[in-house]
């Protein structure tokens, strides 16, 4: 028998028409949204990847680009040969004058016999062929003063400037103190012109024919002048006062008052 209203099916049959949609159908996502994030997502990837590249070419030139370090820095024009890193330090010195070590003994001869004057043996030697050229020339080197002791040295520093009432400075312009006179090494020799023994230990020894020579022809037996005019040591004008740098020993010990010179002393 039927009832009023029962028309066999579901009630309400009409308005949940979606309930006919399988379930698995109707959770699916739309195919509009996968179509709007492909951009999208290609555009963060090609992004992400250039950062990315970046970063990795910053990293590369820093690990591999030259360091800038003091050995990468250009040189001067004209530079002195390598050395210590105090070598343009002149702090050693005093009133101008470097230190130097007292020749041994055992390393001195005799140059000239009748006023006991000695220097090193190499230096000796070559004083002597250098002695004999000049003469062959017709000039006649005479030796002056050679080796002095630390000893002697104080003597001449401290007493003579007494006597001519100079201050250390003004000595030194003149004699170096004790300890730091080219004489102590062996290899220092005052010169003189043995036809005007009166320029002796004067500036107008440089009038010489004696000095003329020394010029043109000291080099070639190891000999130079230490104290030319206007010298950064601030030493006086000594045209007679010549060291030997012939041999590795002198050259060294020479080094620092050739080439790291001190500023000049004032008295």
């Amino acid at each position: 028998m039927n009832k009023a209203g029962f028309s066999g099916k579901p009630q309400n049959s009409s308005n949940d028409f979606g309930d006919d949609i399988p379930v698995a159908v109707r959770d699916t996502p739309v195919a509009a949204p996968k179509i709007w994030l492909q951009p999208r997502i290609i555009l963060i990837g090609g992004v992400t990847g250039f950062v990315l590249l970046s970063l990795i070419s910053g990293l590369w030139f820093f690990v591999t680009a030259p360091k800038k370090t003091a050995d990468s820095q250009p040189l001067p024009a004209t530079s002195a040969p390598a050395t210590t890193p105090a070598s343009n330090n002149s702090s050693d010195t005093v009133l101008g004058h470097f230190p130097y070590p007292e020749a041994p003994e055992s390393e001195l001869v005799t140059i000239s016999a009748n006023r006991g004057i000695r220097m090193r043996k190499t230096a000796a030697q070559k004083f002597e062929e250098m002695v004999a050229a000049a003469r062959s020339s017709g000039v006649i080197l005479v030796p002056i003063s050679g080796f002095r002791s630390v000893k002697d040295q104080e003597q001449l520093f401290f007493a003579v400037g007494a006597q001519r009432n100079q201050t250390p400075a003004e000595r030194a312009a003149l004699s170096a103190p004790p300890g730091h006179s080219e004489h102590h090494t062996g290899y220092a020799v005052d010169v003189g012109d043995g036809s005007v023994p009166a320029t002796n230990l004067q500036t107008n020894f440089d009038n010489t024919k004696a000095y003329r020579w020394l010029q043109a022809n000291a080099p070639r037996f190891g000999f130079e002048m230490s104290f030319p005019k206007d010298n950064a040591q601030g030493v006086s004008y000594e045209p007679w006062h010549w060291r030997f740098v012939g041999d590795r020993n002198s050259l060294e010990m020479f080094y620092k008052a050739r080439n790291l010179k001190p500023a000049k002393i004032s008295p």
